[in-house]
């Protein structure tokens, strides 16, 4: 399969398919076309006289410095190199590929002036896996990501590293294995690399993919939870939704009742006299449903974003520029705020799930283990659910309401969006974790309604989980427990189960949430 880098609308599961190389991407003659014509303007204006900013011009607060037509090329070399300020850890390679991918599919639009030559070596970077070393702190998500978008094009001039084969190198080492030459900057190149949110969006795209995996898993290992801790079907009654129909609360419920349909487990307390649960079972709809509904805003921005052109200014034609604030991280910047919170909420609900499950109702012993007192059993897993809560509550701190003037005051306000999505990411990252300790809680408690069946998917789920993780009976090194679940989640091997994927997309109420 092939995907037509500026033709084709790029979504966030076809750019990871085409850093994961599972998807090729090309360029058009039609698209060949609109960006050798945007060039050719960008050439005509660097011959001519009148001053259009990037192309004869100083950047920031030096906009009215005019550049002699000798000088454009090195205006933009010096432009990469001046803002390549990043410092930190490099960021994962595959965020950076995907700027990669991103950058091209903005470039290939034809409104940047950029020519098919520097589109061109971009795309070899991405086809053979030589990824640029970026920076990942330096951005505040306004200018574009200008000094990690520099970090991720000096290698175009042969400068900094690059990973490839397992390790980073000079590129100017790597480059000389291949027999390619480092590329000379036409006027305005540099500011068409530089000029972008593709940082932001990047990681924006991971958080998409790492937030709705956990949504997805989220709502099975709570109907886990409810069928070992004996929770009433009724919240999920889609008569009660109907009275409040919020998008995401519908679709989570219908998820929840598909998983709890036919279940032993829940015939055999049918009559109970427990009129309540607590509001970690009974408010699950409303909680993961809301949390599904920032997904979805994220998911409905980032497409936006990564099908535009974030540059400064835009190549209309030669007698037609325009400047202006495309580059501006604030489209992305609350709506990823807004996952972030919506991330560590699901979280939050998650280990009052666990914390309940501990408490030794619903037939279901103290701490999950029958011989306590020798036995800690479940009681520390919690905490480390607890810990990883609480870090999420600190990271939630919205990066979007703060801005710190730059360049001398002429970009007097940013968006922080780069800082957010680098925390909106890790709020993830610690909420599988959580959901994996959860899982633990849920396949325990559910050990003990045996020999009573639940649903079909739920029983194959708690059977697939038990087939790699034994049951406690006695105290051992749990954090090895941790990790077989946290890779379960990150495998999406649970996913694969027979009916969890027709489960998904049976539910036509609001398909885009069963999707990226």
């Amino acid at each position: 399969m092939e995907f037509s880098y500026g033709k084709d609308h790029l979504t966030a599961s076809i750019a990871l398919q085409i850093a994961r190389g599972t998807l090729h991407g090309t360029i058009s003659d039609d698209t060949r076309q609109a960006v050798n014509k945007s060039y050719a303007a960008v050439v005509s204006i660097a011959d001519g006289s009148d001053a259009v900013y990037g192309i004869n011009t100083g950047f920031g607060p030096l906009c009215n410095t005019i550049v002699s037509a000798n000088d454009t090329s090195k205006l933009q070399e010096n432009l990469l190199l001046s803002h390549s300020v990043g410092v930190g850890n490099p960021i994962p390679v595959e965020v950076a590929k995907l700027m990669l991918i991103l950058k091209v599919h903005a470039l290939c639009k034809g409104f940047s002036g950029i020519s098919m030559q520097i589109i061109e070596r971009i795309i070899w970077h991405i086809n053979e896996d030589v990824i640029p070393l970026v920076p990942e702190q330096g951005s505040v998500g306004a200018s574009g990501d200008l000094a990690p978008l520099s970090h991720l094009f000096l290698p175009l001039l042969g400068e900094g590293k690059v990973y490839h084969n397992g390790e980073y190198k000079e590129t100017s080492a790597v480059l000389l294995k291949y027999n390619i030459e480092a590329l000379k900057l036409h006027p305005k190149s540099g500011l068409a690399l530089i000029n972008g949110t593709q940082f932001i969006a990047a990681h924006a795209i991971k958080v998409i993919e790492t937030l709705h995996n956990c949504l997805t898993h989220a709502d099975i290992i709570a109907a886990m939870m409810i069928e070992g801790l004996l929770g009433s079907q009724s919240p999920f009654d889609p008569k009660l939704h109907a009275v409040r129909p919020h998008p995401g609360n519908l679709f989570v419920a219908h998820r929840i009742n598909t998983l709890l349909d036919g279940s032993e487990i829940m015939k055999s307390h049918a009559d109970c006299d427990k009129v309540q649960d607590p509001y970690s079972l009974r408010c699950i709809p409303q909680v993961h449903g809301s949390s599904r509904q920032a997904w979805r805003h994220l998911k409905e921005a980032v497409e936006i974003e990564i099908n535009s052109v974030t540059d400064n200014p835009i190549i209309i034609s030669a007698d037609y520029t325009i400047s202006g604030g495309n580059f501006h991280g604030q489209p992305l910047a609350l709506p990823i705020d807004y996952a972030c919170l919506a991330a560590a909420e699901l979280g939050s609900i998650s280990d009052r799930r666990c914390y309940y499950a501990l408490e030794g109702s619903a037939d279901t012993p103290k701490l999950l283990v029958k011989e306590t007192g020798i036995n800690s059993g479940f009681m520390i897993l919690q905490y480390t659910s607890a810990a990883l809560v609480s870090e999420n509550k600190g990271l939630c701190f919205p990066s979007s309401a703060d801005s710190i003037p730059t360049s001398l005051g002429q970009e007097d306000h940013v968006s922080m969006g780069s800082i957010g999505s680098r925390k909106a990411l890790q709020v993830c990252n610690n909420l599988t974790k959580i959901l994996a300790i959860e899982l633990l809680h849920a396949t325990q408690a559910m050990d003990f309604r045996r020999p009573l069946k639940s649903n079909k998917i739920i029983d194959a789920v708690h059977h697939k989980v038990r087939s790699q993780i034994s049951h406690v009976t006695d105290d051992r090194i749990f954090s090895v427990d941790i990790e077989q679940a946290i890779a379960m989640i990150e495998s999406k091997e649970l996913l694969g189960i027979d009916g969890i994927q027709s489960f998904d997309n049976s539910h036509d109420l609001y398909p885009v949430f069963g999707v990226y």
